[in-house]
């Protein structure tokens, strides 16, 4: 038997193992078995037709579920039903407005249901969606726009000046407004005028485009336009997310941790509660009024939930809650126990990208046992490290490039352009080490890597030291020009109200930790770091200060 044919063999048994598993992590979610047979094959043919969020509401619409709430903004509750004829009134406006299989769209809004709506009428209209960062100024919308070659655009209104920059040829529709006058069209308007039976099928899937951070540079942008109809176990394996439960989507739905836990809560026929815009006070209001299962958002977002203190937390019944989904950026040690102080152990936290979707998720007893883990690979992932020259590294604690292999990778960069592959598996650009129990910890990024002195420091490593202190809240750390050691180590420092500031204190302490090539030697205190919508914080801006 050749080798090739070995290895054909060894990856088809591969897969067939993965498969199983998988349906039976979705079984015991309760995705399947479906309560009918019929609603099943009905679900499933609507999620090849529509995609991973028409798909759903589609099946659901059209089934017992149709009056299951399936969101709760500030304008009210809306079934599955509603959300179905909103959307198909909406395909039909687009198509008379010349907007329909094929075009592009971009969309910037907030959490509302009119942005779910217009996820849901381009999957019904083949319409490729671009979701746009809430965060962009006007030079990178219209260089996004023009890349990904965006032919209409919906948006909030206070997103209007934005918008300004983008071509006049490209058609606009205001999503959420208090003032309807604005001279747009308004998606109100639309749903209003147009019928809201079913639509016929799109001639194509649309799909859609995830941009990543751009925390260097111009976004670039990750389609999604196949969905393998085992990838929500990638979630639900480590996740215990059930069918039927209330969901509080902290987390912006442009992002990758926002939609794509926006999706498993469609499919399971879950109620998502969102507001526009995050407070940390009013979010765990909103878990305690609606009794909610799970709550999903972003660390930083984390970070001011349980700086709330235990006094203010103690004021809301949160006993409901048994899942808390954080993604996006790392989640210190210390904010990992301080979340288990305040909710007990529901911190579920996903490391993963946009490029390559899921690659590890860490439970609470990982968490618990290990904090800082990232934890282990879910079914049908995996992650192995490498070192610059390709080869394996496979010592525990030993650091290593991470590559992960999983079925919701993207196939490459809007632009053409591509991220390293090795043997199949895809860069995320970070670093990291397996400890003996087969735990992954996340080093830092690649390109954040600082050489001082010819040592090699990577900086969320001293950030997660500093941050264990009681007197800061948050640190980040970046290399500056340094004329003897080539770079020097410079912290930012988020002090608390009664912090002392003692520079020399902290530097002693870190000191007392790491090696004494890694301990900071300029700290400046800020009142907070720079970041962008997601969360992530913006080291060139940090750089920039010197």
């Amino acid at each position: 038997m050749s080798v090739g044919h070995r290895v054909r063999r060894h990856r088809t048994l591969s897969h067939i193992i993965d498969s199983v598993g998988a349906v039976r992590v979705m079984r015991r979610s309760g995705l399947i078995p479906f309560p009918r047979i019929d609603h099943g094959i009905a679900s499933i043919r609507a999620v090849g037709k529509y995609g991973p969020f028409a798909g759903p509401v589609h099946a659901h619409a059209h089934s017992d579920a149709a009056d299951t709430i399936a969101l709760i903004d500030e304008a009210g509750s809306f079934s599955y039903a509603d959300l179905e004829r909103k959307s198909n009134a909406l395909v039909r406006g687009w198509r008379a407005d010349g907007t329909g299989p094929g075009s592009v769209m971009g969309v910037m809004a907030r959490n509302h249901h009119l942005l779910v709506v217009t996820m849901l009428a381009a999957a019904k209209g083949g319409i490729r969606l671009v979701m746009m960062n809430t965060g962009f100024a006007p030079p990178q919308l219209a260089d996004v726009a023009a890349r990904e070659q965006v032919r209409a655009f919906v948006f909030d209104d206070e997103f209007a000046p934005v918008a300004a920059a983008l071509s006049p040829a490209v058609k606009r529709y205001v999503a959420w407004t208090e003032t309807p006058d604005s001279g747009d069209t308004t998606l109100a308007s639309i749903l209003e005028l147009e019928s809201t039976s079913d639509v016929p099928t799109p001639s194509v899937q649309g799909g859609f485009v995830l941009l990543t951070s751009g925390t260097t540079g111009t976004p670039k942008g990750a389609p999604r336009d196949h969905t393998s109809p085992l990838a929500s176990a990638q979630f639900l394996d480590r996740v215990p997310l059930r069918r039927g439960r209330t969901m509080v989507m902290a987390a912006p739905i442009f992002h990758g941790t926002g939609l794509s836990q926006f999706a498993l809560a469609l499919a399971l026929a879950d109620t998502v509660v969102m507001n526009r815009t995050f407070d940390a006070e009013n979010t765990v209001e909103l878990l305690a009024r609606h009794r909610a299962d799970s709550l999903v958002l972003v660390p930083t977002m984390l970070q001011r939930i349980v700086d709330l203190g235990p006094d203010v937390l103690a004021q809301y019944d949160t006993s409901a809650l048994r899942i808390v989904f954080a993604a996006g950026s790392s989640i210190s040690p210390d904010l990992s126990r301080r979340t288990a102080r305040a909710f007990g152990p529901v911190l579920h936290n996903l490391y993963g990208s946009t490029e390559v979707a899921v690659a590890t998720v860490a439970t609470p007893e990982e968490l618990e046992r290990a904090p800082g883990t990232a934890g282990r690979p879910p079914v049908t992932c995996r992650v192995q490290l490498f070192d610059y020259d390709g080869t394996p590294v496979t010592a525990a604690g030993a650091v290593g490039r991470i590559f992960v292999s999983s079925g919701l990778s993207f196939s490459g960069y809007t632009d053409g352009r591509d991220k390293e592959r090795i043997d199949g598996m895809l860069a995320t650009g970070d670093v990291g080490h397996f400890d003996e129990n087969g735990l992954l910890f996340v080093d830092g990024r690649d390109d954040d890597m600082i050489v001082s002195g010819g040592e090699n420091v990577y900086p969320l490593e001293v950030e997660n030291i500093l941050a264990d202190r009681e007197d800061v809240v948050e640190a980040a750390v970046v290399g500056v020009v340094d004329a003897d050691f080539g770079h020097r180590l410079k912290a930012f420092v988020v002090p608390t109200v009664s912090s002392t500031r003692d520079v020399t204190e902290i530097k002693k302490y870190v000191g007392t930790t790491l090696a004494r090539y890694k301990v900071p030697r300029d700290i400046v205190f800020v009142d907070r770091l720079p970041r962008n919508a997601t969360g992530k914080v913006l080291r060139r801006a940090l750089t920039d200060m010197g």
